[in-house]
């Protein structure tokens, strides 16, 4: 059974028909990336899935539960978490705050000063920031790190609701090649250990073929092609319209099949 089924999605703005009848799904432990043009239809798919935007038709179902109609911190406490393309931490708070602010909002606990909350879960924040590997920096302020380690508090922050789905939005975005690469092997890893499906867009093809399980390509709003990354790389439609037949995608299949 799948852990995210997606069926014949629908939005529209105006007269523009941004999403037309896509469907698809996620399973647990599976990294699915999401890709097209710019245009496709990937942020709003993206965030109809969150609950940023509501569809107009269709179906998105966890775990066989509607999430059609629920507000996102409603989607959250069912176990989805997420990441953006620009990391949102509080940059006035250490390392470890961060984590156990998100640690409180998912016990819907809330505090109305945080010295009666600065012990709550620290413990738990931390083995959070273990897995990411950002334990060694818990008492350090967010603001004076690099951003590649801030994507990894990130990462711990969505994943304190212990989620069965991870959203992540550019997860790799202003990054340096090893950063991203490393961030995305990261994740990979925490997916299959912990059975969590994961839904992402990315521009960097590196990433997506080296770490997507699956591949699914946007175009004007419908789904032309889906598949492994081999199958993608292959298909005749995703060279001409999402890559115009141009030599970035022939270097990248290139290096990614000479891995």
């Amino acid at each position: 059974m799948s852990l995210l089924k997606v069926t014949d999605l629908g939005k529209s703005f105006g007269g523009n028909r941004a999403v037309d009848g896509v469907s698809f799904e996620v399973a647990a432990g599976e990294l699915l990336a999401l890709i097209g043009p710019n245009g496709a239809g990937k942020s709003t798919t993206f965030n109809m899935v969150n609950g940023q935007l509501r569809a107009d038709s269709g179906s998105i179902k966890l775990d066989g539960t509607e999430l059609i109609g629920r507000k996102p911190r409603d989607i959250w406490h069912r176990g989805v978490g997420r990441t953006f393309q620009i990391a949102e931490t509080f940059a006035s708070l250490t390392v470890v705050e961060n984590v156990q602010m998100a640690l409180l909002s998912a016990d819907a606990k809330l505090y109305q000063l945080w010295q009666r909350a600065a012990q709550h879960k620290r413990d738990e924040a931390l083995a959070l920031l273990d897995q990411v590997g950002m334990k060694a920096q818990a008492d350090r302020p967010c603001s004076v790190l690099a951003y590649g380690d801030v994507k990894r508090v990130e990462l711990a922050i969505a994943m304190a609701n212990a989620p069965k789905l991870l959203l992540m939005d550019e997860p790799t975005a202003g990054m340096a090649p090893k950063e991203r690469n490393d961030l995305m092997a990261l994740a990979r890893r925490l997916a299959h250990e912990q059975s969590i499906g994961v839904l992402f867009t990315e521009h960097s093809m590196d990433v997506v073929f080296a770490h997507a399980d699956r591949i699914i390509v946007l175009a004007r709003g419908e789904l032309i092609a889906e598949g492994t990354p081999c199958e993608v790389r292959d298909d005749a439609r995703v060279r001409e319209v999402y890559f115009g037949g141009g030599t970035t995608f022939e270097r990248v299949a290139a290096e990614i099949g000479n891995a």
